[in-house]
């Protein structure tokens, strides 16, 4: 009797975690799928403007006013541009009769930051063969697994010290039914903790104030500031100048753990703004990147164009140290987790 009543219970779990993955399977398509029709559609708006670096920049301001208004804070600005980003990026992509059901939105985010197309299509068809989680896929971008698998002669010890350090990574793949982003989209409340973008706007706010107010010749230029090249348009968090150091100083966050390609990114942005912003007579360009990851805040400086001696002679006495930035973040996360209830 014993068995079969275990049978049956094995029976109804199973029914239950098979339910679970077709609802994973579905919500998630639909979700990408809507993503990439909404970043092409933006697209072809944009083409029909004359001018269209500053069309494109208006029409996804009102666009974000219009869909905020109606379904959330999940299509602010910044979500919109990475629509944008995300057809770009996968535009060959056709979903109506191909897509990946087991990669979700967190998959495509991380992929899309890759600027190497070889990269690109090697974490997107590695990751929906072997159902790497974003956690996975996390791990082995920012520990170059696809670059050093092409130095290794031998391949073999490279693909089993990655699936060794990520069997934990995989577990709880259905975890991004539970991420207030995908409720969001469904327009279900999201009252399990702060989203991601509701975190990312009360730091920026706040490391403005917090470097308005230390009187050290910080003046505010702009929130995501807009830059071009011949090829790729870039949003920076945060823009300053100081007019004692008389430089433009870069401010860059990440909600998630910093890999090589953000340290990178920064150090683009701090090179295209000497190129294209710096005036005769204004210092090199500094660049700030500060990263959120739940259990460890960084602050890191990139700096180009000086010593390192020189800089901390020179720069660092009207500039908050790595220190100083650590602990104004930690403190809004505090006051942001007492908001939202103390989750997370």
């Amino acid at each position: 009797m014993s068995i079969i009543k275990n049978q049956y219970i094995t029976d109804i779990k199973q029914i239950i975690v098979s339910a679970r993955k077709r609802a994973y399977t579905t919500i998630n398509t639909v979700m990408v799928e809507a993503y990439w029709l909404i970043g092409k559609r933006i697209i072809e708006e944009e083409q029909q403007g004359k001018q269209r670096a500053e069309y494109g920049q208006e029409i996804i301001k009102t666009l974000s006013e219009e869909l905020q208004n109606e379904f959330g804070e999940g299509f602010g600005e910044r979500n919109l541009r990475n629509f944008r980003q995300f057809y770009l990026t996968f535009k060959d992509i056709e979903f109506g009769t191909h897509c990946m059901p087991n990669l979700s939105w967190s998959h495509f985010k991380l992929i899309m930051r890759l600027s190497d197309k070889n990269a690109i299509n090697y974490y997107l068809t590695e990751t929906a063969a072997n159902n790497w989680s974003v956690r996975t896929l996390d791990r082995n971008i920012s520990t170059l697994y696809y670059q050093r698998l092409l130095s290794s002669q031998i391949k073999e010890p490279v693909v089993s010290e990655m699936e060794k350090k990520t069997v934990g990574l995989q577990l709880d793949k259905l975890e991004f039914i539970k991420n207030p982003a995908v409720l969001e989209f469904l327009g279900l409340p999201a009252n399990s903790g702060y989203i991601e973008e509701e975190l990312e706007k009360a730091i920026i706010d706040h490391i403005q104030h917090f470097l308005l107010e230390l009187g050290k010749g910080f003046a505010f230029v702009s929130r995501q500031q807009h830059i071009q090249t011949d090829t790729a348009e870039f949003y920076i968090d945060l823009v300053f100048y100081n007019y004692i150091l008389k430089c433009f100083v870069l401010i860059e966050l990440k909600t998630t753990k910093i890999t090589h390609q953000d340290i990178g990114q920064l150090d683009m942005y701090v090179r295209m703004f000497d190129d294209l912003k710096k005036r005769e007579g204004d210092n090199p360009t500094i660049g700030i990147l500060l990263c959120t990851e739940t259990d460890k805040t960084i602050a890191r400086y990139s700096v180009l164009n000086e010593s390192q001696q020189l800089f901390a002679a020179k720069y660092m006495p009207y500039l908050p140290t790595e220190d100083e930035l650590i602990a104004e973040i930690e403190r809004q996360k505090q006051i942001l987790k007492v908001q939202f209830g103390g989750n997370k």
